[in-house]
């Protein structure tokens, strides 16, 4: 037959079980909630001047290999947010950039810097291609041979910036000479001021 306690020792059961239930849940809601103001808070993974990244998605990026001299980069710009998006500058590993658009000029095609920056529209991609819109390589430091993996680094008008790599292959095209008027020329070009990249006859 079971031993019947007496009543004052349920109440004191009860009362010590409903403190240490206050005590685990206090402790469990501390652990929740925000820290003071001013109080350090975990360390990030990712420190305070590191690249941003997936402000744009980027798909198919290259670069035509060139020994020395000029050359450009190329892919697609992705955005698959709400709002658009600019591109203001761009630098590689191997050579200053500018952002480059080809235009009509006497009836010919012609090489010049991209006022206003690329503008990647919301929910659209933007097309950097040979003979239309590119990141111009200005000065190699070095050769890009084909297979080589070139860092470029977008900064966007906000701020932030956002690097991927692009890969090195050959490519003849339609002979377009990425050489502006100012700078050294790219290879294989004369050198002839206006920056044109008109097709070879």
């Amino acid at each position: 037959m079971p031993r019947t306690l007496p009543a004052g020792s349920h109440r004191r059961t009860a009362a010590l079980l409903a403190t240490a239930a206050l005590l685990l849940g206090a402790a469990g809601c501390g652990s929740s909630q925000d820290p003071p103001a001013g109080t350090p808070g975990p360390a990030s993974s990712v420190s305070a001047d590191a690249p941003a990244t997936g402000v744009l998605g980027v798909r198919d990026a290259w670069v035509k290999a060139a020994d020395r001299g000029m050359t450009a980069a190329f892919g697609a710009l992705v955005n698959d947010g709400d709002a658009d998006v600019t591109v203001t500058g761009a630098a590689t590993d191997v050579s200053p950039v500018e952002l480059h658009e080809m235009a009509v000029r006497d009836g010919q095609p012609v090489m010049r810097a991209k006022q206003g920056g690329l503008v990647v529209r919301a929910r659209s991609t933007y097309a950097l291609e040979p003979g239309g819109d590119h990141l111009m390589l200005m000065g190699l430091t070095r050769p890009v041979r084909a297979g080589d993996q070139v860092s470029v680094t977008l900064t966007f008008a906000d701020g932030r910036t956002q690097t991927f790599t692009a890969v090195a292959k050959p490519f003849t095209g339609a002979q377009e000479s990425y050489a502006p008027g100012h700078g050294a020329p790219a290879p294989g070009t004369n050198g002839t001021p206006g920056a044109t990249a008109s097709p070879a006859s």
